[in-house]
């Protein structure tokens, strides 16, 4: 008569790896930057030109990548590595936003023209804009993070903005400050380009 022998037992499964601080801030960094951009997986691998699945193991804590790799990440979001994992003493003393830097420019079309002026990672903190619309166009923005607030200082131009039940028109030199944790709208009624400096900050 022939008996089975009992299953062997299985190996025991590995621990999940633990990522280190430093690949923990570069997986925090990384998923934040992506989201607050409005970018998937597969946009970032095709600006970054590192594949969808070496970024999903970044973000979820599970590759260590190389240096080159990092590099890559960083540069498509138009910072250094020393900015990208927010270490501010790897960084210039003195950081530039030039005015040719195509990676600035948050929006480039023919009703509105958006510019970074701040450091993109400051993103987190406060962000500084250019922002140009065009005669009779509008820029019309859904509800940021819950204690987010902007203030426009028209330099060229006059504007309407609405935010929530408010609204206001202002002419050159004017600033406003509104919550923009609700819908908001800034309106150029004017048949001339609006060029305003945009500041918004977060809690």
């Amino acid at each position: 008569m022939t008996t089975t022998p009992p299953d062997a037992p299985s190996p025991p499964e590995a621990p999940a790896k633990t990522p280190s601080q430093g690949g923990q801030l570069l997986c925090d960094r990384v998923i934040e930057l992506r989201k607050r951009r409005g970018l998937t997986l597969d946009q970032l691998a095709s600006a970054c030109g590192v594949s969808r699945s070496m970024l999903s193991q970044i973000e979820r804590g599970r590759a260590n990548p190389t240096l080159a790799v990092t590099l890559r990440i960083a540069q498509a979001f138009g910072l250094s590595i020393g900015d990208l994992v927010d270490q501010p003493w790897t960084a210039s003393t003195i950081e530039v936003v030039r005015g040719d830097d195509a990676t600035h420019l948050f929006r480039d079309d023919r009703e509105c023209r958006i510019r970074t002026l701040s450091p993109l990672h400051l993103e987190k903190h406060v962000e500084f804009y250019e922002l140009r619309i065009a005669p009779r166009a509008s820029l019309r923005s859904a509800p940021h993070f819950e204690g987010t607030r902007e203030l426009l200082t028209i330099t060229s131009g006059s504007a309407r903005v609405v935010a929530g039940d408010s609204d206001c028109r202002l002419a050159v030199g004017d600033s406003a400050h509104y919550h923009a944790d609700q819908e908001h709208v800034i309106e150029n009624e004017s048949d001339d380009e609006l060029l305003a400096f945009l500041v918004v900050t977060y809690e």
